[in-house]
């Protein structure tokens, strides 16, 4: 009977020693998933404070949008109009011109739309 008894007590404190081991491994992980996220807080709060001043942007370009897009009907019926009358027929003699940009290369004005400044400005 001593050597059951033995091999229990045994038998429990390896069981304890595993479930220490376990929550130890599992303690680490959270802690370092812990960190990583506290990294991230920080990243989604400039992201938010980045966003703020496009809102009032996107409501004028959606304001603008419906502008242009209740103006269709009307551009639609007078090119309708102008192209009526209108035949082109290019010379067979002529060459076909390639177009070329007019200037190298555009600064976006985008951002400063919407009232977002890039942080290296």
């Amino acid at each position: 009977m001593t050597l059951l008894v033995v091999l229990t007590v045994v038998a429990a404190a390896l069981l304890i020693a595993e479930l220490a081991i376990y929550l130890f491994v599992v303690g680490s992980q959270l802690l370092r998933v812990a960190e990583q996220l506290e990294g991230c807080s920080s990243v989604v709060w400039d992201i938010r404070d980045n966003a703020e001043p496009i809102e009032a942007g996107v409501e004028r370009i959606n304001n603008t949008g419906k502008v242009i897009a209740g103006a269709l009907p009307l551009l639609y019926g007078m090119a309708e109009g102008i192209v009526v009358g209108a035949t082109f027929e290019p010379s067979p003699d002529a060459e076909p011109v390639v177009a070329r940009p007019a200037m190298k290369r555009r600064r976006t004005r985008l951002h400063e739309a919407v009232g977002y400044l890039p942080a290296e400005q």
